[in-house]
């Protein structure tokens, strides 16, 4: 087997400390939290004691100032566990990029150091009912008035929605505009005329608070745009998608190798006609096809992973990666729930959920369709 060689002993062991606390902390409570809809805050507040948020984030604003090496240990094991209702990755190395790489001083001393300590959960407001992959396609707007901005429309879709605290609305500031009118803001979810809307009863990920968010006439401090100036929404958006990417490529890999191993165990130990279903040829060409398909991504994860730490990763590369990946993880899924036959289709597996989580990977961060045009372009 090839060896992942970005590793070395201390984040193998911070990765031993982040499976424990999922073992102890999470795993036993997730089926509680399908049903709640969303998972507990004292787990976001344990998380962060001990580091587990924002790890990447400076001293100065709360974090230990690691690299993403240590963000992909922590996304890696919570998709190993099948833990899909811990939105971290999103509030750790979606929105504190946005506001670490764009956000004034007062923003950043504002809100990082409480997003690392999970006093606040943060969400990032991109689709829309008529918008999903098509940003310049946003109607969410606000308008200028004297000190502040007036926020007004919808969201949907919205990880994180239910429990967060702030979120980055991505509006348009200058209607009249395409790409050139998005501006990011910064909207605090107790502000008046921010509505939560439901928590979407979704086919998979039901242990993540997945909601609509509604906006009437929110006004929204003019200090809490994002970045130096209106209209730099799109750009900063184009500049953080490859990072975004690149995490769903190491979620996809890592649910997919976790898939592979329970089905290895389990038709090591099921019998069919009297023997152990691995010993079927069908059998052992299905798991050696799909260790071959997953090692093959996995090297490329990781390449991609390195070009990040690198600041190399272009958009072309991490479309395709997502694209590749998230294909490959539905498939995996599809054959696994297949080799455990009957029981494959009941909750009470851990590859029933990972099967119902998978497909929506292929959706969000841009669907795969958008992906490959993404590609095509650059040729």
């Amino acid at each position: 087997m090839i060896p992942r060689t970005l590793f070395d002993a201390d984040l193998d062991g911070f990765r031993d400390s982040v499976r424990k606390f999922l073992e102890q902390e999470a795993a036993p409570y997730h089926e509680q939290w399908e049903k709640d809809g969303q998972v507990s805050r004292a787990l976001w507040q344990k998380a962060g004691e001990l580091g587990f948020l924002c790890p990447t984030m400076p001293d100065e604003y709360g974090g230990v100032g690691a690299d993403f090496r240590y963000s992909a240990v922590v996304m890696e094991e919570i998709s190993r566990a099948g833990l899909s209702g811990i939105g971290w990755t999103l509030h750790s190395d979606i929105v504190a990029p946005y506001i670490l790489n764009y956000g004034s001083e007062e923003q950043k001393q504002k809100y990082l150091p409480k997003m690392a300590s999970g006093e606040i959960i943060t969400a990032i407001a991109m689709s829309e009912p008529g918008a999903g992959s098509d940003l310049q396609g946003v109607k969410t707007n606000a308008i200028k008035n004297d000190d502040h901005y007036v926020l007004n429309g919808s969201k949907t879709f919205i990880t994180n929605g239910q429990l967060a605290d702030l979120v980055i609305v991505v509006a348009k500031t200058d209607p009249k505009e395409g790409a050139k009118g998005i501006s990011l803001l910064l909207v605090e979810t107790a502000w008046e005329g921010f509505e939560k809307g439901q928590n979407l009863n979704k086919v998979g990920m039901k242990a993540q608070d997945t909601s609509e968010l509604f906006f009437q006439d929110v006004k929204v401090p003019a200090g809490n745009l994002l970045g130096p100036m209106e209209g730099q929404g799109f750009f900063q958006l184009m500049s953080e998608l490859p990072a975004e990417r690149l995490q769903i490529g190491l979620t996809a890999i890592a649910s997919a190798e976790a898939a592979w191993q329970w089905t290895l165990d389990y038709v090591k130990e099921r019998k069919a006609f009297g023997k152990p279903v691995i010993k079927f040829q069908n059998t052992r060409f299905k798991m050696a096809e799909m260790k071959a398909e997953i090692t093959a991504a996995r090297v490329f994860t990781d390449r991609c992973l390195e070009l990040h730490l690198e600041k190399k990763l272009d958009i072309p590369t991490a479309a395709m990666l997502k694209q590749y990946t998230t294909d490959l993880q539905c498939r995996v899924m599809d054959e696994c729930v297949q080799l455990h036959g009957g029981y494959g289709y009941m909750w009470e597996y851990p590859i029933a959920r990972a099967w119902a989580d998978s497909r929506v990977q292929r959706i969000y961060g841009g669907t795969n369709e958008i992906m490959k045009e993404i590609v095509a372009r650059a040729f």
